[in-house]
């Protein structure tokens, strides 16, 4: 009997063990807000109107959006909210990525994970910078809130100079895509004078915006008059400070002017810059690209074993590091000329937010070697090396993302603001590299905590 009572109660402790071990091994799911608030208690908040942290505060979200804010004991919430403590941490607004690239493909497995890597890293919104049909679908199942992922801005396919060989083509696809629902044309390069127009034109008489790179024949100042949405890359900006352009073939000039650099005559700055702020000209400037892409100093191995690299598939990895060592290996490539012409890119990202250009935050990513999410705080710093404070670098992919959209919810946290939040460990405006310690994301309407962030960026190693 005795012998009986041990074997039950030792099968008893087994199976309880089995059932503390499974809920202990159980993926976690991120927490849907439905109905329920979320609360942050005694946070450290960063507001983004101003360069101030709010001390001891209260968040309240109910709904994805902020529905109170204040000190510690003035602000009530219900029972059963999910309260975060923020104690000694920072929660300032979602960021965005202005230039990112969800893969132009079908099949929508790798479009939602790309969409998760940004939204795992904090990233709340982007703008998709080379459309597809299935984007339009994709957007639609992320408003209804299908996926985890940032809201989605998406352009149709590139207008260039081979999907437009007409004036008349590319006005009739300007009309298609407004027809279809984009939300703004993606300009890449390849347009001449004569196309650019008539897509310019026409987007103008029927209300949708583009953006993207300038054409070399087109160049920056008719880009600058035609009222681009963005111009990216600053792209067409080295060009501008050249003189006599004209007689220099595009091939010469290289990929956004990296070989011509050396003949930039500086004194022209401040006319470009006046232009672009009178026009009301928005700037990505994805200094990412030069300094990770186009940068001598920077070894395309040593770059490929960098830890976010993991999220990259093998093949892709091998197109990237060729990509770069092909780059260098060109007869035109200098080594000590490219170095200055990347510093003179810091100088016109310095002089556009100095002279009040529009600055948007965005990467390129995709792109080599600039993995989605990773990127764009990888962009903080280069801006921040290029001589913006911690904060003016802050704004580009926060208050700045709200004015250019023209919603005064985004990019600011106080109430009735969208609940696009970031928790982190330390204060950003004190070192930007803190943006990248995330202990959890609030983005479409769902918290995110850290291990469930580090959860699913184990699922979605490549190697």
């Amino acid at each position: 009997m005795l012998q009986y009572a041990t074997n039950k109660l030792l099968k008893a402790a087994f199976a309880c063990f089995l059932v503390l071990f499974s809920i202990s091994g159980m993926a976690q799911e991120p927490v849907h807000s439905g109905n329920r608030e979320i609360v942050f208690r005694a946070v450290n908040v960063i507001p983004m109107d101003k360069e101030q942290v709010l001390t001891n505060q209260v968040v309240v979200v109910k709904d994805g959006v902020i529905s109170a804010m204040g000190k510690s004991g003035e602000v009530k919430y219900s029972k059963d909210a999910l309260v975060i403590n923020g104690e000694g941490k920072y929660l300032m607004p979602g960021l965005a990525e202005m230039h990112a690239h969800v893969p132009p493909v079908d099949e929508f497995e790798p479009m939602e994970e790309v969409l998760k890597l940004f939204a795992l890293k904090g990233i709340t919104t982007i703008r998709g910078m080379l459309g597809h049909p299935r984007h339009l679908e994709l957007r639609d199942r992320i408003e209804s809130g299908q996926l985890i992922s940032p809201r989605f801005y998406t352009s149709g396919p590139s207008f260039n100079g081979n999907s437009v060989k007409t004036p008349a083509e590319g006005a009739e696809m300007v009309r298609q895509q407004k027809q279809a629902g984009y939300d703004f044309l993606k300009l890449h390069p390849g347009l001449t004078p004569e196309t650019f127009a008539a897509i310019s034109s026409t987007a103008k008489e029927v209300g949708i915006p583009f953006a993207g790179h300038v054409s070399y024949e087109v160049g920056v100042w008719r880009a600058i008059e035609s009222g681009y949405a963005s111009i990216d890359h600053l792209d067409g900006f080295v060009e501008s400070l050249v003189p006599g352009l004209d007689t220099i073939p595009e091939q010469q000039a290289g990929l956004f002017a990296m070989y011509i650099a050396d003949q930039a005559d500086e004194s022209r700055i401040p006319k470009l810059m006046n232009a672009l702020r009178e026009n009301d000209i928005w700037v990505v400037p994805t200094q990412a690209l030069a300094e990770r892409w186009i940068a001598a100093d920077k070894d395309p191995e040593v770059l490929r074993q960098a830890p976010e690299m993991k999220y990259m598939a093998p093949k892709t990895l091998d197109n990237w590091t060729s990509t770069k060592k092909n780059l260098m290996q060109n007869p035109q490539y200098d080594a000590a000329e490219i170095a200055d012409y990347v510093q003179l890119r810091r100088k016109l990202i310095y002089e556009a937010n100095r002279n009040g250009v529009g600055l948007l935050l965005g990467s390129d990513a995709p792109q080599v070697f600039n993995v989605p999410g990773f990127s764009t705080h990888h962009e903080l710093k280069y801006l921040v090396d290029a001589g913006l404070s911690p904060y003016e670098a802050l704004r580009t992919g926060t208050v700045n993302i709200g004015r250019y959209l023209n919603r005064n919810d985004i990019g600011v946290i106080k109430p009735g603001a969208a609940a696009d939040l970031v928790l982190l460990a330390g204060n950003p405006l004190e070192q930007i590299e803190q943006t990248q310690q995330i202990e959890g994301v609030l983005v479409g309407k769902r918290w995110l905590p850290k291990s469930y962030i580090e959860q699913e960026l184990r699922k979605l190693e490549k190697r």
